[in-house]
């Protein structure tokens, strides 16, 4: 056979994906698809009641078990931060520690970014149809959105700052949301997109769009809480 007809062969033979390859998409899918799991197992009273109850009547109790969604994310973060920066696929390991390392801070600011779009909503619904309204609503809009932004982006720190002081925290993913307000803007678009998956297809949005979606809003806040030059 001659070389020409052997180097054809060999290049038949070559795999065109390499194992590494094949490694890397399923670490990829197994990080996802484990995360999304965790996330709702994490978050399960307010899974159900989101996919099985209206949330026009049941949103007491939605506001309720809303604040566990602060241990997840910062949980299902460090996760990605982990998988990021080494390739780590100890997802179950990772999740457990991280939530339980910053419960309490992670159930704090969910609880105060969930007491701040209560009671903005109440408000809303008070001053719907009155004169005022027209000037008070949009205020009112603003700062529960904001509230939610500044959660997001201090869930986010939570991982990386894990001596630091809450109202610290807080206060930084405050000012760097405010000053970074276009990055602020497309991780909220990014959120509003899980949103409307999981109030219109819940068991799509938690099997599978919760993790690639959480994955881009925490790719954006890690931007955003970059140091300000």
């Amino acid at each position: 056979m001659s070389a020409a007809g052997t180097a054809g062969t060999a290049s038949r033979r070559r795999p065109l994906i390499g194992p590494d390859t094949y490694e890397m998409v399923f670490g990829t899918v197994y990080t996802g698809l484990m995360t999304n799991l965790l996330l709702a197992v994490a978050c399960l009273p307010l899974v159900v009641l989101v996919a099985a109850t209206d949330p026009g009547v049941t949103w007491p109790y939605l506001a309720l078990a809303a604040p566990l969604l602060g241990p997840a994310l910062a949980a299902a973060f460090a996760v990605f931060a982990a998988f990021s920066s080494d390739g780590s696929t100890a997802v179950v390991r990772t999740f457990v520690r991280a939530w339980r390392r910053h419960l309490r801070r992670g159930l704090a600011i969910g609880a105060l970014a969930t007491a701040a779009v209560v009671v903005a909503a109440v408000d809303v619904a008070f001053f719907w149809g009155r004169t005022v309204g027209a000037v008070v609503i949009p205020v009112l809009v603003t700062l529960a959105v904001g509230a939610v932004l500044t959660a997001v982006l201090a869930l986010a720190a939570v991982p990386d700052l894990p001596g630091a002081r809450l109202r610290d925290v807080l206060l930084g993913a405050l000012v760097l949301g405010a000053r970074r307000w276009y990055l602020a803007a497309a991780a909220l678009l990014v959120l509003a997109l899980l949103a409307s998956v999981m109030a219109a297809r819940p068991v799509v949005g938690v099997g599978f769009a919760a993790a690639p979606l959480l994955y881009a809003v925490w790719g954006i806040c890690r931007y955003t809480l970059r140091p300000v030059p």
